[in-house]
């Protein structure tokens, strides 16, 4: 609750959520989602809303100063620690594959050079971990890139590309791609998702009609599907999958496509020296992962 109430007082301080994000590197959205966070945790509202204005309310004033004590106790037991202290907790969202390669090197790196510090990994999908990211709900994310530009205030680290190919039984592995898709069950990768929409693109580009089964997100569980004989599907081809003996990847060629995963940040003076760290790992574990 803290980090909601530190926003809530600079709504406060400069006066509407647009000002207040700017100042400590927020957009308005992620300043909203904060307040409207702390107002259901108090259970009572902080401003009059009329259009897109707020003014601070009577329980909203008598907040504010309590926030401004509560802060100050607060810090005071955080210089109780020392500034250097090498102990404390973060937040760090990451996809489901990122969680089974990636952020087991990062996390084993992290602990030989900051063992004070506990790490809590929050699990979901990429479009969720980033509004997290950018309403300050965690403090970065393993994601995959999303088809549309960042908001200026998050900084983004690409970490690796892992190119997209064809999951079938060994028994069609020597049939075309092309002919594949068009004529077996399609076992389809989650079109809400942003690895989803990559798929989803390529099938308009390359005008393959497909007959579609099933569709899930779990990476593993797709091939869990192919393996059963339930259909073939269009899958990064991810160091983390466990692929069976009687499956074969299918290069795409000339129109293999990729899907890039990295680390997303809130940038800015307020990142902490651990999170630095953290990142620091995660980005030496890509090159380890990169070149394995």
């Amino acid at each position: 609750m803290m980090r909601e109430l530190k926003t809530f007082l600079a709504v406060v301080r400069f006066g509407t959520f647009g000002n207040a994000g700017s100042h400590i590197g927020l957009t308005q959205s992620a300043v909203s989602a904060q307040i409207k966070r702390l107002e259901e945790d108090l259970g009572f509202s902080l401003f009059e809303r009329t259009g897109r204005s707020a003014t601070l309310n009577e329980a909203g004033i008598r907040t504010a100063a309590v926030a401004e004590d509560l802060l100050r106790q607060y810090a005071t037991l955080s210089d109780q620690a020392g500034e250097s202290s090498a102990t404390g907790f973060f937040r760090i969202g990451a996809i489901a594959s990122a969680q089974a390669s990636l952020l087991v090197s990062a996390i084993q790196k992290f602990r030989v050079s900051s063992p004070g510090w506990h790490v809590r990994v929050v699990p979901g999908v990429s479009l969720n971990l980033l509004a997290q990211v950018d309403s300050g709900e965690v403090d970065a994310a393993l994601i995959i890139k999303p088809p549309f530009a960042l908001p200026a205030e998050l900084k983004w680290h690409l970490l690796c590309a892992e190119p997209f190919v064809l999951l079938v039984p060994k028994k069609l592995a020597k049939t075309p791609w092309r002919e594949l898709l068009a004529s077996e069950p399609f076992i389809r990768y989650d079109r809400n998702s942003f690895g989803g929409r990559l798929v989803e693109r390529f099938l308009r580009k390359t005008r393959v009609h497909v007959h579609d089964v099933v569709e899930l997100d779990e990476l593993q569980g797709i091939v869990g599907l192919v393996e059963q004989g339930v259909g073939i599907a269009l899958i990064p081809d991810a160091a983390s999958l466990h692929i069976p003996r009687g499956l074969d990847r299918l290069s795409l060629g000339e129109h293999t496509f990729t899907r890039e995963i990295g680390l997303v940040e809130r940038g800015g003076h307020t990142q902490r020296t651990a999170v630095t760290e953290f990142i620091r790992c995660v980005v030496e574990a890509a090159r380890d992962y990169r070149h394995a």
